[in-house]
């Protein structure tokens, strides 16, 4: 099926100074974290005339409250596997295109941190152990790199690791970026393209010609004509849906990291964490889930996560979850225990029932599309994200199956029905 944006009509008031002139964009994309950035790059990179609006700060949302991981090794096989594993393959390809789109050469990929650190999932008991090297089993089956690694091995990838962990899997392809600069280097390729930028701008709900298509966007500075809406407005999306007329069940997880004072180099030197990582993630039945997971950046800190709560938008933490994320990293990491930790932050994470983003048309409502719904997945999947849902709107074959992904899937559907 080929998807064609449509044509914008003519502004019916004067033009708000702070947003585009015509010619009106193509696309608007809502949210400039770094899901909507990867969407609006992907469409300008096929000539679209792309405006990208936030309400607040440019990438100042849930992608400046993440830790920046790339991740295959928690993901089962499945949909959100296959999008990760292109997502793998697409980052170092997509930050080398930016690079020479600027006429430089590896400087990008240091500015914005990426790095193929790999990651080491463990396991503290036989049982653990035993699972673990189940689900690797089903990973490596589906195309993921995994190395079992035994009790006499781990050491040598983690000198400082807890001596009773008893069994453990290296993933080569797991890595890291620095997610703020990463998005900033995709809206700058935007807004070289031709494409505009507008922070402090709050999207209200759309507009809708004769024949119920979107022809303009409401938004707190004026309505901006448009041939098509992007909702990646993360853990405010099924906000900003219901206000389009479209209801979407994306809600607020909160996460929350330590950050600990600088550490010899190597002291931790993958991402590290324990394998009920897994099914912390991946479960929603629970109001909060916690697990062990810790890694160094390039200052020298360690970032210690990672929690799950089901706490609306509230901003305020819990010292009880504070403390459960430090005993679970001290266990994996005795060394930890004497270091002092110097900060905290946390942000929300946008949340689907079945846990699977959603990315495509809205066919509730023509030119209303959607990227959002990763929790805390959205870094790694931002590349092929935005190149899958700019695939649909070409009309060009899509990189992975888009069917997994869409509104109308059972059960996501029931759901938006329900909280229309």
């Amino acid at each position: 099926m080929r998807y064609r944006h449509v044509q914008a009509r003519p502004a019916a008031r004067p033009w708000p100074a702070r947003l585009p002139r015509p010619p009106y964009p193509d696309v608007i994309v809502v949210g400039s974290g770094i899901v909507g950035a990867a969407c609006a790059e992907a469409l300008t990179r096929r000539g679209l005339r792309v405006t990208v609006l936030d309400r607040a700060p440019l990438a100042s949302g849930t992608t400046a409250h993440g830790e920046g991981n790339l991740l295959v090794s928690d993901k089962p096989p499945g949909p959100e596997l296959e999008l990760a594993l292109a997502s793998s393959a697409r980052w170092p390809r997509l930050l080398a295109e930016l690079d020479a789109a600027e006429g430089k050469r590896g400087g990008l990929t240091e500015r914005c941190e990426y790095e193929t650190k790999g990651g080491l999932v463990v396991a503290l008991g036989e049982a653990g152990a035993r699972a673990l090297a189940g689900f690797a089993a089903a990973q490596r089956a589906a195309g993921v790199t995994a190395h079992e690694v035994g009790p006499d091995g781990m050491h040598a990838y983690e000198p400082h690791l807890a001596p009773d962990v008893r069994g453990a899997v290296h993933y080569p392809q797991d890595a890291q970026v620095q997610p703020v600069a990463a998005a900033g280097a995709l809206l700058a390729a935007v807004r070289r393209r031709g494409g505009t930028l507008c922070a402090g701008v709050r999207a209200l709900g759309v507009e809708r010609g004769a024949d119920g298509r979107v022809t303009a966007l409401r938004t707190s500075a004026g309505t901006l004509p448009c041939g098509a809406v992007v909702n990646a407005c993360g853990p405010w999306a099924g906000r900003f849906a219901r206000e389009a007329g479209a209801p979407l069940p994306v809600a607020p997880r909160r996460g929350l990291v330590l950050v600990t004072a600088p550490l010899p180099p190597g002291t931790v030197r993958h991402k590290v964490y324990d394998a009920d990582y897994v099914g912390a993630v991946g479960s929603g039945a629970a109001d909060l889930r916690t697990s062990a997971v810790v890694e160094a950046t390039r200052g020298g800190t360690v970032l210690i996560g990672s929690s799950r709560e089901r706490a609306g938008f509230q901003e305020r933490f819990r010292a009880a979850v504070l403390r459960e994320l430090a005993r679970k990293a001290v266990a994996l990491f005795p060394v930890l225990g004497h270091v002092p930790v110097i900060r905290a932050y946390g942000g929300f994470r946008p949340y689907t029932p079945d846990h699977l983003p959603v990315i495509g048309p809205d066919p509730r409502l023509p030119g209303l599309w959607h990227a959002t719904g990763h929790e805390g997945a959205g870094i790694g999947l931002a590349p092929a994200t935005g190149e899958l849902l700019a695939q649909l709107y070409a009309g060009e074959r899509p990189l992975v199956d888009p069917r997994p992904y869409r509104v109308a899937r059972p059960g996501l559907a029931e759901e938006a029905r329900c909280s229309a």
